[in-house]
């Protein structure tokens, strides 16, 4: 009965049916605040539920899209309404659904002022996440991916930090630039091609020369968005001033748009420019990684700390994708799903003491374990997750780029590895000094333990993390035939280049 729906469209959608009710309540502040959180909270979850129809009724060994709609959008232009899912895309709108409820269960106690309008910007952001992961059309992805930015841009600048305005319009600035360039050679490949079908673009064959231009474009989009060294500076700054359910989506999803870019059309309409600039993407992934690792150990905020943690794994992201190689490119989808759920739950640790002692100085605590020993044992997970520890869902994606680098470069592999160690140094440093030692501060001491809501925010978390990593296959085998379509389709392409040549 579900296949007869256009479920796409109604999963995608759907949040806006919570941003007519939250439009329409009345009464005072504080009810307004509080009915406005229940209605996001079962709006969202509702969507969550719904969204996993998608994989339980998803065919993993067929190739294409699945649960496609498509109407004319404006006849004759080729351009379309156009939704669908496959292998790569299923698992970020799964994502971006199951992170949306948690982020509104953190915002619970820490957001007490305007909260309708912070709801109603979080239901907007999730309608354009999951927007930009089902689109098929070329313009309908431009929009959401576009789209995305409006949402976070009012959440970091309303709710942020002290230096939150700062903060949002460089977060806006730089990717919205980025995002220009792109645009342009979107309309290049629609004057050439007559539409902005995904599908028919991949199997387009533009020229070698156009293919250079056409991925530096779409680079410097992608690029901001993962973002890649020297091009992520607006990344702590945002990350320090959000709120920590802002972190959470915007670590979670938001710089996963940059990878599943580079797969999405990159590697297909590009294989020839993709494969000529794979050495240069290795090394500012290996600079990124390395960098940003020991930039990370010099850190003082907690959160600042992180965000640089999340330009070191997002690094391994853009070495597998450029492998070339099914393991890496599996590899890195595998990464871009663990460091969503894991990031987002060390964004949420640091929310979590946040909002007891308002700091997120690193040498303000100590001895944490002695006032909350749960919330230690959730962070130790975490933060051996994050590191790569075998069990866990970090070790499978890492493990599977690194084996794709070896096969592309020796060279490559060797240095990625050291992202590794000095992982494991700022994750441990960090976990050392905030949980451990003598606690000397009485305010530490004085801390509440986790309270039900925060335990149900990081339980799933906890689950999925340890569920992916003793079962990869859960999610290996849902990518595994997407992931050998488009190696086929870069394979094809390139020897069909080689012929012209």
């Amino acid at each position: 009965m579900i296949s007869s729906w256009p479920l796409l469209s109604v999963i995608t959608f759907l949040p806006l049916t919570g941003v007519l009710f939250l439009l329409l309540i009345r009464g005072n502040t504080e009810s307004v605040a509080t009915n406005a959180r229940l209605v996001a909270l079962w709006v969202s979850g509702f969507t969550f539920l719904l969204s996993l129809s998608l994989y339980f009724g998803f065919d993993a060994e067929m190739t294409g899209y699945q649960f496609e709609e498509r109407a004319d959008w404006i006849s004759g232009s080729g351009i379309s309404y156009h939704l669908g899912v496959d292998g790569i895309s299923m698992p970020f709108i799964l994502l971006s659904t199951f992170l949306t409820p948690l982020s509104i269960l953190a915002s619970w106690k820490s957001i007490t002022h305007r909260v309708r309008d912070y709801m109603i910007a979080f239901l907007v952001l999730e309608v354009m996440m999951v927007g930009m992961f089902a689109s098929l059309d070329m313009l309908m992805f431009y929009l959401f991916f576009e789209g995305v930015l409006i949402p976070m841009f009012i959440i970091i600048g309303v709710w942020g930090g002290a230096e939150r305005v700062y903060a949002a319009f460089k977060f806006f600035l730089y990717t919205l630039l980025g995002s220009v360039l792109m645009l342009v050679c979107m309309l290049v490949m629609y004057h050439l091609a007559g539409t902005t079908d995904i599908q028919a673009l991949s199997a387009f064959v533009f020229s070698p020369e156009l293919q250079f231009w056409l991925f530096l474009g779409f680079f410097a989009s992608f690029a901001v968005k993962v973002p890649m060294w020297p091009v992520h500076t607006w990344l702590p700054d945002a990350h320090v001033q959000a709120p920590t359910a802002g972190s959470m989506i915007l670590a979670g999803v938001l710089l996963k748009m940059g990878g599943y870019g580079f797969i999405r059309f990159s590697l297909p309409m590009f294989p020839d420019a993709s494969e000529y600039f794979a050495p240069f993407i290795f090394v500012l992934s290996v600079v990124a990684v390395i960098y940003t690792s020991l930039v990370a150990l010099a850190q003082s905020d907690m959160k600042k700390l992180i965000a640089y943690s999340s330009v070191a794994h997002m690094g391994f992201v853009t070495i597998g994708i450029f492998t070339l190689t099914e393991q890496g490119i599996a590899g890195a989808m595998f990464q871009m799903i663990s460091h969503g759920l894991v990031s987002a739950a060390l964004f949420f640790c640091v929310g979590v003491v946040y909002d007891r002692l308002h700091t997120r100085e690193i040498s303000a605590y100590g001895g944490v374990v002695d006032a909350m020993p749960r919330y230690a044992t959730f962070f130790m997970f975490m933060m051996l997750a994050s590191v790569g520890l075998p069990g866990t869902s970090g070790f499978v994606g890492e493990m599977l780029v690194l084996v794709g680098a070896w096969e592309a470069s020796h060279w490559v592999a060797i240095f990625a590895a050291t992202g590794l160690i000095l992982g494991a140094c700022y994750m441990l440093w960090l976990y050392r000094r905030v949980v451990f030692g003598r606690a000397e501060k009485p305010e530490v001491l004085e801390m509440a333990g986790l309270d039900r809501r925060e335990v149900m925010i990081f339980v799933p978390l906890t689950i999925l993390v340890l569920w992916f990593g003793v079962y990869p296959s859960t999610l290996l085998d849902v990518m595994a035939y997407s992931v050998s379509d488009i190696m086929a389709q870069v394979a094809t392409e390139l020897s069909v280049q080689t012929v012209m040549r």
